[in-house]
């Protein structure tokens, strides 16, 4: 991790679970961090709870990866202020338990506008200025097993993952739309998907939590690997599962 020292990452997602725990492994690593999410409040926790020697890596920032103008300034800003992005980790994503077929229509968009717009708006932002600057960026996508396969759901229980597979299967699909156009573009950007099973967030439905999980931290440090690999190696796809997985 010697070469992304006092380089900048953006961390969507940042205020639990994954996201909040690589912001952590990143500052450690003494990566200036920017970590967005829509609750402010918890991003401030996270600060506060870092040694004191890290707080100033971090920097926080409000932002909804909805929201178009909201994406746009808060790049601007981060540009502005430290001068591009090197690292990008797509990790804000949503799930709304219930049926793709009584949903209401507006809470399935929300999940499509999270997990697969966010994730694309974002992305370009990003490129844009690791590819103006021509350096060696990174970016990561937190993407699910069920981006792959759908498992079908425990005994007695109905399927509750609804739109989320269709949003990773985007993702999957994403990941190598990007990787085609960094190389055509004759850029030196790595782009990587990460594939986790179950990890006990505050994503996961209440009825699988008696299933063996993964925790935040063994993804965060799934995401480390990735970023301190050679700059001729590029990871496209890493799936970890938990032991003992039934899927």
């Amino acid at each position: 991790m010697e070469r992304w020292q006092n380089r900048v990452a953006v961390v969507t997602g940042a205020s639990s679970g994954i996201g909040a725990e690589l912001a952590r492994h990143l500052v450690s690593s003494g990566v200036i961090v920017v970590a967005l999410a829509r609750r402010l409040e918890r991003l401030e926790q996270l600060r506060r709870e870092l040694p004191e020697e890290q707080q100033t890596l971090l920097h926080i920032r409000q932002c909804d990866v909805t929201d178009i103008e909201a994406v746009n300034a808060t790049f601007d800003g981060i540009i502005q202020e430290l001068g591009g992005i090197d690292i990008l980790v797509n990790n804000a994503g949503k799930l709304s338990g219930g049926q793709l077929l009584t949903l209401p229509l507006d809470t399935i968009q929300q999940v499509l506008q999270t997990n697969v717009m966010g994730v694309v708006t974002c992305t370009q932002r990003a490129f844009a200025s690791m590819r103006e600057r021509q350096v060696t960026g990174h970016v990561v996508l937190i993407n699910s097993i069920v981006g792959h396969y759908i498992f079908n759901p425990l005994p007695g229980s109905q399927q509750e993952l609804n739109m989320y597979p269709a949003t990773k299967h985007a993702v999957t699909a994403l990941t190598e739309l990007f990787r085609q156009e960094m190389r055509d573009f004759k850029t030196q950007v790595k782009v990587t998907s990460i594939s986790p099973g179950l990890v006990d967030t505050e994503l996961v439905p209440q009825a699988y939590k008696s299933l063996p999980m993964l925790k935040a931290e063994d993804v965060a440090n799934a995401i480390m690997y990735v970023l301190a690999t050679p700059e001729h190696v590029q990871v496209h796809e890493l799936t970890i599962k938990p032991m003992g997985e039934p899927f």
